[in-house]
């Protein structure tokens, strides 16, 4: 089985509430579910949010809304997956962070598939990047992060959850999915509030008459709409 662990939370300290956020009148985080649910590779999502009380409101949303939520301790984001591998005992997961609501079916499906191809420990997109940050994805099999936990992990590992296996390459096996075209330049994240303004004007412009836009054609908006295009 391929788990899909979509980490959120309430808290950031540059943007407030940001998953909560009304992209076309619907929060952030229920506009990025609806695209990671495309992913054909993906067997389940859950979102793992903490049980902290800024995080309440996150929860009843989604569980409201049918979706699978676990919480678990705000800073010890690695032990909250921990607990979400344990309980559903994946094959491997896909870790996805909650400010990624242009994430591409496409590319998720992409790097699983390398994922599964590669018998790597850890694949993603982001050590060797190609893609525009906010296509984040890294997959994971639950035996490599099993083993990671064995090591004492520092706070940025906690925090990070992957950081610890990519920085040790001589205990764990890499792959890189990687795309021909270099687009690693362009910002399609929301950490800020210019982040959210470009998704919102992203999402005016195509999900009216596609809701299933892709990369693709946002680069197709981005070139013919020249103000628009939002770059790190």
């Amino acid at each position: 089985m391929i788990l899909a662990i979509i980490q959120a939370r309430c808290s950031s300290t540059r943007l407030p509430g940001k998953v909560l956020k009304p992209v076309l009148d619907q929060p952030m985080i229920i506009r990025q579910l609806e695209r990671v649910t495309r992913a054909e590779r993906i067997d389940r999502i859950v979102v793992a949010t903490s049980t902290d009380p800024s995080d309440d409101a996150l929860a009843d949303l989604l569980t409201t809304a049918g979706y699978d939520v676990r919480r678990g301790s705000l800073n010890d984001v690695a032990g909250r997956f921990a607990d979400v591998v344990a309980e559903f005992e994946p094959d491997s997961f896909v870790r996805l962070t909650a400010d990624c609501p242009l994430a591409d079916h496409e590319v998720i499906d992409d790097v699983i598939a390398g994922h599964l191809a590669s018998g790597a420990d850890y694949t993603s997109n982001v050590i060797e990047r190609t893609y525009p940050q906010g296509l984040d994805v890294e997959c994971v099999t639950s035996e490599a992060y099993s083993r990671l936990l064995q090591f004492v992990l520092n706070v940025r590992e906690r925090e990070h959850v992957t950081l610890g296996i990519y920085q040790r390459p001589s205990k764990f096996s890499l792959h890189s999915v990687t795309q021909g075209v270099n687009l690693s330049a362009l910002r399609w994240t929301v950490d800020r509030q210019d982040d959210l303004d470009f998704v919102r004007s992203v999402y005016t412009q195509l999900y009216p008459d596609n809701p299933d836009f892709s990369q693709a054609n946002v680069l197709e908006l981005v070139t013919r709409v020249p103000s628009l295009n939002h770059k790190n």
